[in-house]
Parts: C-alpha cells; sequence; structure tokens
C-alpha cells in the first residue's frame, strides 16, 4: 500500500460524501493529522472536508472533543469507546454531518497489556446517530501502522456511508 492508494481512498471519500451532501470532520490521535493530509491532498476537498482534530494527549481528548475522564480511565485512549466519543465530539465541535476518529498504539513503545503495538481503534458516525467501532491490530513499523490506520480509516467510512444508504 503507497501514498497513492490513501489518496484514491481519499477521492472515493470525497464523492461519496459530495454524492450525498455530506461533510467530514476528522478527529484523530495516533494518525497526527495524516488522515487529514490525506483529504486535503484532494482538490476541492473544501466542498466536502469541514475540519480536523489531533487530539494526541488525553487531555486534549477531553478539552477537544469533549472525552470523558472516566472513559479513558476506565478503557484507555486506544478503546471503541474512546473513539466512539471522539467522534461524538468531532461532530460537535464542527459543522459536518460525518465523522471520523482513529487512536491506537504505532510503536516501536506504548503497548500495555491486552494491548500490544499495532493496536488501533477506528470509529465512523454521524448526526443521524448512528455510530460503528471496531479494532484492528497491525504488524509493521510506526510509520506502516499509521499507514495502515489511515487506509482502514477511509475505507471504513466508505463502508459507513454505503450502509447508511
Amino acid at each position: 500500500m503507497g501514498t497513492d492508494d490513501l489518496y484514491l481512498s481519499a477521492e472515493k471519500v470525497g464523492q461519496a460524501l459530495k454524492t450525498r451532501h455530506l461533510t467530514l470532520a476528522t478527529a484523530e490521535s495516533c494518525t497526527g493529522g495524516w488522515v487529514g493530509e490525506a483529504v486535503t491532498a484532494v482538490p476541492g476537498s473544501s466542498q466536502w472536508f469541514d475540519r480536523g482534530f489531533i487530539t494526541y494527549t488525553n487531555v486534549s481528548k477531553q478539552e477537544m472533543l469533549g472525552v470523558c475522564a472516566q472513559t479513558l480511565a476506565a478503557h484507555g485512549a486506544v478503546s471503541e469507546q474512546t473513539v466512539r466519543e471522539m467522534v461524538a465530539g468531532a461532530l460537535a465541535g464542527s459543522h459536518a454531518q460525518v465523522a471520523l476518529a482513529v487512536s491506537g498504539i504505532a510503536g516501536p513503545g506504548g503497548a500495555v497489556p491486552g494491548k500490544p503495538v499495532g493496536t488501533v481503534c477506528f470509529a465512523w458516525g454521524g448526526t443521524s446517530g448512528s455510530v460503528v467501532a471496531e479494532t484492528r491490530h497491525y504488524a509493521g513499523t510506526r510509520g506502516q501502522v499509521r499507514a495502515q490506520s489511515v487506509q482502514r480509516a477511509l475505507e471504513g467510512l466508505l463502508d459507513w456511508l454505503v450502509s447508511q444508504a
């Protein structure tokens, strides 16, 4: 999977959002804004991309996205519960109708019991109230884990959009 694959996926996301007259907000942790970079590389993305939140620390997740301290304490930043709250916060803090969130352990350090390096959680949702979340485990270097996470975030958004039809 190369950079071209990411941008092709971002173009597909843009087409799907434009067709549905929807805009996107992103909430990113381990990907550090890479999803936002991929979508803004698409010409005309201002028609369907509202904004991105890069919330790398727990404090930033709380302050910018309203993630509950109790959620972080009970489940950790890398959890489906947290990314669901990140989606809700991105929707509340933007004009978008659709949001995605990603939080993970890209490595090489950071593993905790039950969450090895390469554990990444995703969520996709909309103002309709429908939110789905999943956890994936990726192998590879830090860069490879992050690239795979960006790709899955975009593919998962396309899947979510199709499921809403």
